[in-house]
């Protein structure tokens, strides 16, 4: 059940950094070439966004929920990197197949391409890739009743 909960949290992760990281990725570059030095409602509304993914990224990598959390979307940002190395243009074409599915998509599609050619998807990738390798991740938490040994009745010089 741990494992299940994992997955479901991994492809929320997955859709956080695809979709909320494109946005925010968009935002922030569209807000760095205006450079007006006015800070308002979208910046702020941005870097929370930003915030709230680091936050989750976070505790997503630091938590013991179940590393499937973990393991999905790294296989996800992992093999578009992948695709992105070998033929750019079909990496690019995923980008078009987000925008297809609704029009509004079209500046978070940008804000994701500036993401994978900026390298940003293969090194969160990567990150998200690590604690999947840690053998007490994948094991069931200790319980609190130890059983295995007696308490010693002696009080001790303490």
């Amino acid at each position: 059940m741990r494992h299940f909960f994992g997955l479901l949290v991994g492809l929320v992760m997955t859709a956080v950094l695809l979709f909320g990281g494109g946005w925010a990725a968009q935002e922030a570059a569209a807000s760095a070439t205006a450079l007006t030095g006015e800070s308002g409602p979208r910046i702020w509304t941005m870097l929370g966004v930003m915030a709230a993914i680091g936050l989750l990224f976070g505790l997503v990598v630091a938590g013991r929920i179940s590393p499937m959390a973990t393991f999905v979307p790294s296989m996800v940002l992992l093999s578009w990197n992948v695709v992105y190395a070998l033929d750019v243009g079909r990496a690019g074409g995923l980008l078009s197949d987000v925008v297809s599915l609704h029009q509004d998509l079209a500046p978070i599609a940008r804000g994701m391409g500036l993401l994978l050619a900026g390298g940003v998807y293969a090194l969160l990738g990567v990150a998200l890739f690590v604690p999947v390798l840690m053998p007490s991740r994948w094991a069931r938490r200790p319980r609190g009743d130890d059983d295995d040994y007696e308490r010693s009745q002696d009080q001790g010089y303490y």
